[in-house]
Formats: C-alpha cells, sequence, structure tokens
C-alpha cells in the first residue's frame, strides 16, 4: 500500500512538472500543489481517453500521455478559475 502511494505521488509530481513546462509563463504553485495537479491530470486524462474510445467508465487514471494532457488542461483550469496568470507581474 505504501509503495502504491509513493508511486501515485512520484507519478503526479513528474506529470504536474510536465504540464508547468508546457504551460507557457510562471506558475506560483508549490511541490504539493504540483503533485496534486499530475494526480488529478492522471484521473481527467482517463475520463477523456474513456469518453474517446468506449464511454464513460468511471474514475480511472490514464497513462503517461494522458496524464499529462489532462495536468495540462487542469492547469489552464486553475490558472483561469484563480486568475493567476490574467494579471501582470511586477
Amino acid at each position: 500500500m505504501l509503495w502504491t502511494i509513493l508511486g501515485w505521488l512520484v507519478f503526479g509530481l513528474v506529470a504536474g512538472f510536465i504540464a508547468r513546462a508546457v504551460v507557457p509563463g510562471k506558475d506560483n504553485i508549490g511541490l504539493p500543489m504540483t503533485i496534486l495537479l499530475g494526480v488529478i491530470g492522471s484521473v481527467v486524462g482517463g475520463l477523456l481517453f474513456g469518453l474517446l474510445t468506449v464511454g464513460v467508465r468511471g474514475f480511472e487514471p490514464a497513462g503517461w500521455i494522458g496524464s499529462v494532457i489532462g495536468a495540462v488542461i487542469v492547469l489552464v483550469a486553475y490558472n483561469k478559475f484563480t486568475g493567476r496568470k490574467g494579471r501582470a507581474s511586477r
């Protein structure tokens, strides 16, 4: 059980970092939010993949590509919702 949790954390961290690198601009989120971004992105990617292929199968995690795509979608939505990218930096 511990290895599963650690695996999810590492998986989320890598997917979150890749998503942050793909989305332009500076993201002022820390390491825990990056991990959460990747984990939620994996679930979103799994849902989108399920919708595009065989229909809704529930909350299933996606592979690397689906996780990164889902994390990019979650990061863009997070930035729109919080307004972080819309403000000018000083």
